[in-house]
């Protein structure tokens, strides 16, 4: 899917430019030069959002459910998630917004019907100078006889697209630094975390599947054969949410997933029981 939305970046862009956008050539310029440019970089980086299941996972029941954490905890762990979501959804609308500004069409078209390019272009030239300006993004003719002013603006264009490459590249090193120095597990345990999640979450699906065909075979069997329904075991809700919970991870453990943690705290309760156990038989032998 992101592969998907990124070769879509570098192809809509250039679509557009040739078949949809059209400079209306007036005081619109500014106005529908922009939009071109920023509502399909906001439109991705909602659809980033939408498509992300990471997002979804931590929010779904997030404001009904008990909270086992203090606000700010909550907040810290909402912002853990949000932040690396982010960056991820950003990447198809910076993308966007970097080849339309190589292009330079949508760039000159909004230039063009800005004041302060008005004041740079049009000073000392004449009254007819800013009709001239609004219609050299779309007439050949005219902007053969003002080659200076169309190269300009399209030098502009270009010079912003590349330096918003450079600053996303240089931004995404540093981030990148920060957090691998920050980090509290070595490299290769992080890479171990990072294909334990992947390959949970395929394990979780396939038996999730397998789980929830044998109970509709089940419930369509005894709905059939007009019988009572024979114990089937299946997850609580409460143990659905706190392999769901936001915040479900402990510093001081190591936990690869939140199924990770619940199995570990489970064989923790199960083997204290056990334990108690022991010692209360022990003290009535006694």
């Amino acid at each position: 899917m992101d592969r998907l939305r990124e070769t879509l970046d570098f192809c809509i862009p250039h679509l557009f430019s040739s078949v949809v956008f059209k400079c209306p050539s007036n005081s619109g310029n500014m106005v529908y030069g922009s939009f071109f440019l920023l509502v399909p970089a906001f439109i991705l980086l909602l659809l980033g959002y939408m498509v992300n299941t990471r997002i979804w996972h931590q929010l779904t029941g997030g404001c009904s459910q008990e909270k086992e954490c203090s606000a700010s905890e909550s907040c810290a762990h909402f912002c853990q998630v949000l932040v690396p979501v982010t960056a991820r959804a950003l990447v198809a609308p910076l993308t966007w917004i970097a080849v339309a500004l190589l292009g330079a069409n949508f760039y000159e078209c909004a230039a063009s019907g800005s004041s302060l390019t008005q004041r740079l272009f049009c000073k000392d030239k004449g009254p007819d100078c800013q009709e001239k300006l609004f219609k050299i993004p779309c007439d050949v003719e005219l902007a053969a006889h003002i080659p200076g002013d169309r190269l300009s603006l399209q030098a502009q264009s270009q010079l912003i697209g590349w330096f918003l490459i450079a600053s996303i590249m240089t931004v995404a090193l540093i981030s990148k630094c920060v957090s691998r120095c920050c980090s509290s597990v070595s490299y290769l345990q992080h890479k171990f975390q990072k294909i334990y999640s992947k390959e949970e979450q395929e394990v979780f699906e396939i038996k999730a599947k397998e789980h929830a065909t044998k109970l509709a075979e089940r419930n369509t069997n005894c709905f059939f054969t007009t019988t009572d329904p024979a114990p089937f075991p299946t997850p609580s809700k409460e143990e659905w949410r706190k392999i769901s919970l936001l915040c479900t991870f402990d510093s001081q453990e190591v936990y690869y997933d939140t199924i990770h943690k619940y199995t570990k705290v489970i064989y923790y309760i199960h083997f204290a029981r056990k334990e108690e156990g022991k010692t209360l038989f022990f003290l009535t032998i006694n």
